[in-house]
C-alpha cells in the first residue's frame, strides 16, 4: 500500500516537471522580470561621480577611464558627505571639497587626533 503512494507522488512530480519544461517559454519571461533580493549592485566610481562626489581636487575621472574594478568610495562616508553637502534647516549646504574637509575633521576628531595631526591621547609617547 505504501508503494502506491510513493509511486503516485513520483509520477505526479514527473508529470508536473515535464509540463513545466515544455511550457517554459510562456512562464520563464515572467520570472526574469522579478527582482532578486540577493543581487545588490556594487557602487562604482562612475555612480560616485554622477552623485556629485567629485571635483577638480578629488578627480575620479582617472579611475573611471582606467575601468577601475574597485567598488568606489566608502558607503558610510558617502552618505555622511552627502548629508553635509545637503545641509540642514539651520546650516547652509556646501560644495564637495568643503564637505569632504568637514567630514575628515569629524573623523579625525572621533579617532582622537588633533587638528595638528598628533594624537590627543595623554599616554602617547613619540620618539622623533
Amino acid at each position: 500500500m505504501g508503494y502506491y503512494i510513493l509511486y503516485s507522488t513520483l509520477f505526479l512530480f514527473l508529470a508536473i516537471a515535464t509540463a513545466a519544461i515544455l511550457t517554459r517559454s510562456s512562464w520563464l519571461p515572467l520570472l526574469t522580470s522579478l527582482p532578486t533580493p540577493r543581487y545588490i549592485p556594487l557602487p562604482s566610481f562612475l555612480s560616485d561621480a554622477e552623485s556629485g562626489l567629485s571635483s577638480s581636487t578629488f578627480d575620479l575621472s582617472a579611475n573611471i577611464n582606467s575601468l577601475d574594478s574597485r567598488s568606489g568610495l566608502d558607503d558610510a562616508a558617502k552618505t555622511e558627505i552627502m548629508g553635509i553637502m545637503r545641509g540642514t534647516w539651520w546650516r547652509r549646504g556646501m560644495g564637495f571639497d568643503e564637505a569632504r574637509r568637514v567630514y575628515m575633521e569629524r573623523m579625525l576628531e572621533r579617532e582622537g587626533i588633533g587638528r595638528d595631526g598628533r594624537p590627543r591621547d595623554p599616554k602617547f609617547v613619540s620618539f622623533s
